[in-house]
């Protein structure tokens, strides 16, 4: 199941050549990554997909196609308005917005909602849920929520994991990062950090109770 930094892919806001780019963010602890390209004509996208694939398989990383053509894999991501029922493949996800779109979901196996913040990549996209609003669908999902649209910064991840978020997803945080790996790294730290229990200050640490002492000269 997704979880964490989920990258989503754009050739076109991307600083270098695709695979290149992903290379980078999984270098930064990204398993989870989307491809979207859907211009591409198919036999170019499945032979970017195979790359792709081959990049994520040696951290044992998955990559989600979107859309229905699972590009010869077995995980897609597809659109809110369709197709209804979803194909039967491996891990599905679908992309929601409102109360709605929630309900519809069927044998989806996750959701993005978006936008949780203003996004550069969709000027006027929206309106944004903001952190409250995300936290009010999660609610009601049925099934695991990634967080999507304007999410940059350590901050905004905590936000997101505060308001119930399984994960992150992400897309011009990496594309147009000048160094993807650093970048990755942050927003993956910062997850992690987030999901992590902080002990209280001034709480002492459980310890494993002592055994008795050993008295000699008694039965």
């Amino acid at each position: 199941m997704p979880s964490g930094l989920v990258v989503l892919t754009d050739r076109w806001q991307a600083r270098r050549p695709l695979a290149q780019v992903v290379a980078a963010a999984v270098a930064g602890g990204a398993r989870w990554v989307v491809l979207r390209e859907k211009d591409l004509p198919r036999a170019e996208r499945t032979a970017l997909a195979a790359d792709l694939r081959a990049i994520l398989a040696d951290v044992g990383g998955t990559l989600i196609v979107a859309g229905p053509d699972p590009l010869d894999g077995d995980a897609v991501h597809l659109p809110s308005a369709g197709p209804y029922p979803p194909p039967r493949l491996g891990l599905i996800g679908r992309s929601c917005h409102d109360v709605a779109e929630l309900r519809r979901l069927t044998t989806e196996d996750y959701a993005t909602l978006s936008p949780v913040f203003p996004t550069r990549t969709k000027p006027g996209y929206g309106p944004s849920l903001h952190p409250e609003g995300l936290a009010e669908l999660i609610k009601v999902s049925p099934v695991p929520v990634l967080a999507l649209g304007g999410v940059e910064t350590p901050d905004q991840t905590h936000a997101c994991v505060k308001a119930g978020a399984a994960g992150v997803a992400v897309l011009g945080a990496i594309m147009r990062a000048e160094d993807a790996t650093e970048a990755a790294t942050t927003l993956t730290e910062a997850f992690q950090e987030a999901v992590t229990p902080v002990r209280e200050a001034g709480t002492p640490r459980r310890t494993s109770p002592r055994p008795p002492k050993a008295t000699r000269g008694r039965q």
